[in-house]
This record gives C-alpha cells, sequence and structure tokens, in this order.
C-alpha cells in the first residue's frame, strides 16, 4: 500500500487582524485552500465592543474578513464558500442577506450556508468564516 505525501499546511495569524476570541489562527492553507476562521462584528481597536444592530455588525464582520483575507494577499473575489451563523434568523435574515450581497461582485456571489445558533462570543447576532481558493498566480510563499 503507498501513502500519498501529506499536504503541508500554513497556520496563519494577521499582524493588526482581528483579536481571537480562542486559541484559533486567522485562517489554515491547504493545496491552495483557505479556511479562514469566523470573524466577530468587533475591531481590531476594540475587541469585544461591538456595534448596534444586524447591519452594523455584518458589515464590521465582512471588514473583519477583508482586513484577513488581504492579510494573505487575497480578496472576496476569492471566496468559494461562506458559513453565516445568526442568533436571531427570522429576524435578521433579510437585512444580513442585503448587506452580505454588497460585497459580492453581481453574479460573483460564493456557496453559502447559514444556521441559526443559539448564542456567539460576544453576545455578538452574526459570525461569518469562509473557504477560499488561492489562485494558482497567488502562491504565497514563506518569507
Amino acid at each position: 500500500m503507498k501513502f500519498h505525501e501529506a499536504a503541508s499546511l500554513k497556520f496563519h495569524m494577521i499582524a493588526g487582524g482581528p483579536k481571537p476570541v480562542a486559541p484559533l489562527s486567522h485562517a489554515v492553507e491547504t493545496d491552495g485552500f483557505v479556511f479562514v476562521t469566523g470573524q466577530m462584528p468587533d475591531t481590531p481597536a476594540a475587541p469585544g465592543q461591538l456595534p448596534d444592530g444586524i447591519e452594523a455588525q455584518t458589515r464590521a464582520v465582512m471588514e473583519n474578513l477583508r482586513l484577513v483575507l488581504a492579510g494573505l494577499e487575497l480578496g472576496l473575489e476569492d471566496v468559494v464558500m461562506a458559513r453565516i451563523y445568526l442568533t436571531r434568523v427570522k429576524q435578521d435574515y433579510a437585512a444580513v442577506n442585503a448587506t452580505y450581497r454588497s460585497y459580492f461582485a453581481e453574479g460573483r456571489l460564493p456557496a453559502r450556508t447559514c444556521v441559526g445558533v443559539t448564542g456567539l462570543a460576544y453576545d455578538a447576532l452574526i459570525e461569518i468564516d469562509l473557504v477560499c481558493r488561492r489562485p494558482c498566480t497567488k502562491v504565497l510563499t514563506d518569507s
């Protein structure tokens, strides 16, 4: 029996990125796929302080995701899958969709799952994680 060589893993912490709420990496990369940890609606400058309302929290989460992606030399155009976690699905689903959609080019929406949860860190209303695919021309090397 032959075993395939194990894929290399890269664990990324983005300088100046959002402060993690738990022991985690901002992203983990393997074989051109980048798995971005769910982001909260606070800011790197004010960890744990959340804006009011679902639209503001959704924008804050998306900006944190952009920050992490930028640190990896990626952008929202590289997202292939998003998972959204909401504490108030019935109340906030439409507003989240409208805000989320504004971050992506028309006709370029990633695959997505949205689930209701009973709670999130910091009592946030929303958290979003991503799966990205690094284009062949954007190979990030260890330096």
